[in-house]
């Protein structure tokens, strides 16, 4: 991984906080394996000058074996949903917003990082693996799980996309923060995206996740949309994939915890072209408390992203889509010095580099799967993200 520029921009915007960020001041750095060092990051943090309110931001690799970082912005923006705002500047004070209304890149959506970036002229779409040789590893999948090999594997597929300039990741986090404003948008070392999906945040001693298991389409009348959103509540095949990743989470979680329950039934969420099933699992931290960060390391990966089990799946994964995943369906998010944070999973995101960027969709496959329409939820899912960069 290239070390990020000094002028780089930064952010990760949620429903309860937005923070909108420019400059590197610091890079802490996690050797591999990222989840063995995870528990020392926010010691790291504070370290720093005024570290009681400085935040950074990391897009974990997913593969936990690799090594990771995390930046620490020069000038940080933060508005929270109670409406306090704050501007941090790391080796300065921290500046608290008067009544007077806040002109923040955080709530006005102005640039950041300087100019804009040329726009592209020319922007080419093609899949990394043709689509039909993708749905024949869906289908030696499906026919392991049949076999009784394992329960479940996620099978993402990589799109290449190339422009003529470089795109621009803070144009690009915009237009998915206006086009998806209740997801968790972020853009952290180019990688950029709008993930529907809660990984797990601390607050204190409060500890939430909301995992996401089973989709179905959505065509944008609510009619159709509701009724679909009714099939995928009452199939069978949605709900036990659903329950798998409920359960994996609840058990990570439970040696945290002094008290740690989940809703009893999910329910459906909107999340752009598509819509899933998710359940909020909530509890209440014991002693000594983790960090946000030690807390994605015992979570990732859930089986919404790696499959169950575990160890077979991933094994799978590897073998079938060939090429690394890199940050795609890593944790991505934010903490400070006290181990306090959110991080998402890092779906519904392209990684941006100077010739363009490379996104994948990813489907659960189970022993019910169809290859051709595990296809096409790859197809919704990617247009998400392909939306907010095609424009020319």
């Amino acid at each position: 991984m290239t070390a990020p520029e000094p002028d780089a921009f930064t952010a990760f915007s949620s429903p309860r906080r937005s923070m909108v960020a420019s400059g590197t001041a610091q890079v802490i750095e996690l050797p591999a394996p990222w989840v063995d060092h995870a528990a020392h990051a926010h010691e790291r943090l504070a370290r720093i000058e005024g570290s009681e309110h400085v935040v950074a931001f990391a897009a974990l690799p997913f593969d936990r074996g690799e090594p990771a970082r995390l930046v620490v912005p020069e000038r940080t923006w933060i508005v929270d949903s109670d409406g306090e705002r704050v501007r941090v500047e790391v080796g300065g004070s921290p500046l608290r917003a008067t009544a007077t209304p806040d002109r923040s890149p955080a709530t006005s959506g102005g640039r950041v990082s300087g100019a804009r970036s040329e726009m592209p002229r020319e922007i080419d779409v093609r899949a990394a693996v043709p689509p039909q040789q993708w749905c024949g590893d869906v289908r030696e999948a499906r026919d392991a799980i049949r076999r009784g090999e394992l329960t479940k594997v996620v099978l993402a597929r990589a799109i290449d996309v190339s422009a003529d300039v470089p795109l621009d990741d803070e144009d690009i986090f915009t237009r998915l923060r206006s086009s998806h404003p209740g997801a968790f948008c972020f853009a952290v070392d180019r990688f950029v995206g709008a993930s529907p999906e809660l990984l797990v945040s601390r607050r204190a001693s409060t500890v939430r996740a909301r995992p996401m298991a089973g989709t179905t389409t959505r065509t944008g009348h609510p009619e159709v949309d509701q009724r679909a959103a009714g099939e995928l509540l009452a199939s069978d095949k949605n709900r036990r994939e659903h329950q798998v990743t409920i359960d994996a989470v609840h058990d990570a979680l439970l040696g945290w915890c002094s008290y740690l329950d989940a809703e009893p039934a999910p329910s459906v969420v909107q999340a752009g072209p598509v819509q899933h099933l998710a359940t909020m699992v909530e509890g209440h931290l014991g002693q000594p408390e983790p960090s946000v960060l030690e807390l994605v390391a015992a979570l990732h990966p859930t089986p919404a992203v790696g499959g169950h089990p575990t160890a077979v799946a991933l094994q799978m994964r590897e073998r079938l889509e060939q090429a690394g995943r890199g940050r795609y369906a890593g944790p991505v998010g934010w903490l400070d010095a006290s181990g306090n944070g959110t991080f998402a999973v890092g779906i519904r995101a392209i990684q941006l580099d100077d010739r363009g960027g490379r996104l994948f969709a990813g489907v659960g496959v189970v022993a019910d799967s169809d290859p051709e329409a595990e296809l096409e939820e790859t197809r919704s899912k990617a247009q998400a993200v392909l939306s907010a960069v095609v424009r020319i």
